[in-house]
């Protein structure tokens, strides 16, 4: 009885571990790392802060901030925020987005066309690298306003995030 019981939460702990893993294959793009620093009294204090996309490359996307004092643990910081900051947005069969869509994060304003199958990525900076980690193969977006890397990115998920689908808006209507 006890051994039936012991193989038992051993196919469900193995179950567990191999559900994490399939659910985790998410592509991580690094956008920038900066150098700040700290005036204290006793000096200069250094860290680092690093801004992450995480996405899947069908449709989950999502931006990351990390500081720590190396490179290496911003970086994991980072990736970790990104994945708690992940979005589901809808896309084409020709992998671009269902309608015009705009986004806005402090003071940068990002507008984003579907484009026609073959014509890419058309953007710049920050917006290219969210585009192409959501999955979204054909677009034209242009930044307005700010050049600020991280309210860009920030932007961009905002709008990503305002997509609708035709079924969504039908089921809003009735």
């Amino acid at each position: 009885m006890s051994t039936d019981l012991k193989q038992v939460n051993k196919s469900k702990r193995n179950s567990q571990r191999n559900d994490k893993s399939n659910e985790l294959k998410l592509v991580e793009r690094l956008i920038k790392i900066g150098r700040v620093s700290k005036v204290t009294k006793g000096g200069k204090k250094l860290s680092f802060r690093a801004i992450v996309v995480v996405g899947d490359e069908n449709g989950q996307v999502g931006v990351g901030v990390g500081k720590a004092d190396d490179v290496v643990n911003a970086f994991k910081k980072a990736k970790a925020d990104g994945r708690k900051n992940l979005i589901n947005l809808p896309i084409t069969k020709a992998l671009s987005i269902p309608h015009d869509v705009t986004g806005s994060f402090g003071a940068c304003k990002i507008i984003m066309r579907p484009s026609i199958e073959g014509s890419g990525v058309i953007a710049g900076g920050a917006v290219r690298t969210v585009l192409e980690v959501a999955g979204i193969k054909n677009v034209i977006a242009k930044q307005l306003g700010s050049n600020n890397i991280l309210n860009n990115a920030r932007a961009a998920v905002s709008a990503l995030d305002n997509l609708t689908t035709r079924t969504e808006v039908a089921k809003k209507r009735d």
